[in-house]
């Protein structure tokens, strides 16, 4: 403990050199906990966004790009689903339910999802939460939507509030549909998953602001206001994705197969696990990758530490010497060395813990906003831990570099003037 405290004494007496070593080591390790933390709880909120849903229907993709635009609203789909085929799908023996999905709107950045009330029925997310009301009720108008407690708070709504929907997906749009807007009766809570981030429309409402329209834009000339629409069939003509919840698990393939290989049109039916499982092995390189990246940044760090503590010996040769006259034996020195390391790596520990969590306090909401993704703060994993545990590790080691130089140093060369 004497030795731990003349070595704390002794790198306060050059605490320039030890905090900038220390500020290095630290930015390291907050990068080597940042990617780790990043991908685990990416993964984690990936796989919590959907739950209880056996099949993933849509136009004829790849599982990945399906499972993306049907669930985390991120990219566009190569085609829609026709009407026709979705209610086939429906009336199937095995299918115990579904899930209409309509993309493609947009309402200051967020996604519009157009579906019906078995939504709220049989949407499931994290171990099989449903979805519930913060305020309001479901939609039973035409006109009525519900929105997600994201656009709740960032866009300040209440309900009862009108808004109006933009053609696209863009942030910004010049396509409004600005003569059918829609009143907010609902405001779900908060998930933690892309539903915080959407407005939920019905089918109809959909269907309702694109009367009128071709290839994306209004009909020059051609003006059918809100209560006109409501009298016309807004029975949709084709879905951009459904869900589908089977009667028995064991008929997934069965299901799975029949929609593959639908005659009427070129369908994809994806298992919602296996896509979240390929999308995961696509990141697989990109995220080894990163974490080799960030292993070998604190290892540069901790390089720097030993040669910090190796370029000081020659400046500190009398501090040995006077510690050596005074009775201190070499292997007093050595520990003096090790434990001045351990020190700097235990300070940068501490100090690239504390700066990860105000990183995350400040990127969570933007990473939220932007990607959709639900990143928790919690306390450091066991598998974070241990990896803190490897660098000081490590840091110590590279320290016994400095240390087995100075224990070889004798009390007269410490005394012996150099010129």
């Amino acid at each position: 403990m004497h030795i731990l405290v003349l070595a704390f004494k002794s790198m306060m007496n050059r605490k320039f050199t030890i905090a900038l070593t220390i500020f290095s080591i630290a930015l390291s390790i907050m990068l080597l906990l940042g990617v780790e933390r990043l991908r685990n709880d990416a993964r984690e909120s990936f796989a919590n966004t959907i739950s209880g849903t056996d099949l993933i229907v849509g136009a004829r993709s790849g599982s990945v790009q399906l499972l993306l635009y049907a669930v985390f609203r991120i990219g566009n789909p190569t085609n829609n689903v026709s009407w026709e085929s979705y209610q086939d799908i429906k009336r199937q023996r095995l299918v115990a339910w579904t899930v209409p999905l309509s993309l493609g709107d947009s309402h200051h950045g967020f996604r519009v999802l157009g579906t019906n009330l078995d939504y709220f029925r049989h949407y499931r997310f994290g171990g099989g939460e449903a979805l519930q009301f913060a305020t309001g009720v479901p939609f039973a108008d035409v006109y009525d939507a519900v929105i997600g407690a994201d656009v709740a708070k960032n866009l300040n709504y209440q309900l009862g509030q009108e808004i109006v929907l933009a053609h696209g997906t863009g942030e910004v749009s010049f396509m409004q549909h600005a003569d059918k807007p829609f009143r907010i009766v609902g405001i779900l809570r908060k998930t933690g998953t892309p539903v915080d981030r959407t407005v939920h429309v019905s089918l109809e409402g959909i269907e309702a602001i694109h009367v009128g329209w071709e290839s994306g834009a209004p009909r020059p000339g051609l003006s059918i206001d809100a209560e006109q629409t409501r009298q016309m069939n807004l029975q949709p003509k084709s879905i951009t994705a459904a869900l589908v919840g089977l009667k028995s698990r064991l008929a997934a393939f069965r299901v799975q197969r029949f929609i593959n290989e639908y005659p009427e049109e070129p369908l994809l039916a994806a298992l919602p696990g296996v896509a979240l499982q390929e999308l995961w092995d696509t990141m697989a390189i990109a995220q080894r990758a990163l974490l080799a990246i960030s292993i070998l940044v604190v290892l540069v760090g901790i390089s720097g530490m030993a040669t910090a503590i190796l370029t000081s010996l020659n400046e500190r040769r009398r501090e040995m010497a006077v510690l050596r006259s005074v009775g201190a034996r070499p292997w007093h020195i050595f520990v003096l060395f090790v434990g001045e390391a351990g020190v700097v790596m235990t300070l940068a520990s501490l100090t690239g813990i504390a700066a990860l969590y105000v990183t995350q306090l400040i990127a969570r909401p933007i990473i939220q906003s932007q990607l959709g993704l639900f990143l928790p703060i919690h306390p450091p994993s066991t598998h974070e831990l241990m990896l803190i545990g490897a660098a000081v590790s490590a840091g110590l080691l590279v320290g016994l570099i400095p240390a087995y130089r100075a224990y070889r140093y004798s009390l007269a060369d410490g005394m012996t003037i150099r010129l």
